[in-house]
């Protein structure tokens, strides 16, 4: 309330009292602008961040020295370019790729206190995706499934409980590794896949290749599909 009385006070300044401002001493003037500058600088906030990550403080030097040497427009385009950089490598170092076989524990990475083991069947691979499922982290998931390619199991689960959006690098890394398993015979079944992720699946086509019943909602679903396949590969192999 008190910003809105002050502007209709400069407002009837500007309107009514515009010549009277000749009369204001340039001095009075340099000491509110002053005063202006000091309350918009927000210091505190800039001591602040030099307590947080050394990329918040490259970001603030970055922003501010440009703005110095060039303009505020340059410093603000190039200072967010720096942050949203930052940001992708700080959630690349975060991300995870965790690889399980013979038990799993469903409650491990949750705030569940009942934990609930899996057993595995041999030939089952399980691979979990601990964040979002963009091109950075696409690289990563493509140089673990070229390592786990000398390996032949009869499925493979690609967890994705915590992947909460996909690009289009993350689906057709996707759908490479499916057609590649299809070809040498391996089944590869989605489990945790969020709805919004089940969508962008949908309209890349992954459903209609991997099959709709491949994709579950959950770890336990999938597990059982899975030791199930691979029980009716390895009897049929016995024969």
């Amino acid at each position: 309330m008190a910003g809105i009385v002050h502007a209709l006070v400069l407002l009837l300044i500007f309107l009514f009292a515009m010549p009277l401002i000749n009369y204001v001493p340039l001095a009075c003037l340099a000491a509110v602008l002053m005063v202006v500058a000091y309350n918009m600088s927000g210091w505190r906030t800039i001591v602040g961040i030099f307590h947080s990550p050394k990329s918040d403080i490259s970001v603030l030097l970055v922003t501010f020295f440009l703005t110095v040497i060039f303009d505020l427009t340059i410093a603000i385009e190039i200072g967010l370019l720096l942050a949203v950089v930052l940001f992708m490598r700080r959630v690349m170092e975060n991300t995870e790729i965790k690889v399980y076989s013979e038990q799993l524990d469903v409650a491990e990475g949750t705030d569940l206190s009942q934990h609930e083991v899996l057993n595995v069947n041999p030939g089952v691979s399980i691979y979990e995706i601990d964040g979002p499922f963009f091109f950075g982290i696409a690289t990563k998931f493509d140089e673990l499934m070229r390592s786990a390619m000398k390996e032949k199991p009869i499925v493979r689960i690609i967890r994705m409980r915590k992947v909460s959006f996909i690009d289009a690098t993350g689906l057709h890394n996707l759908e490479i590794l499916i057609k590649s398993s299809q070809s040498e015979g391996i089944h590869v079944v989605l489990s945790g896949v969020k709805t919004s992720v089940r969508t962008s699946l949908e309209h890349a086509g992954i459903d209609r290749l991997i099959g709709a019943d491949h994709i579950c909602d959950h770890i336990t679903k999938a597990v059982k599909m899975a030791n199930l396949i691979a029980a009716e590969t390895n009897a049929k192999a016995r024969k």
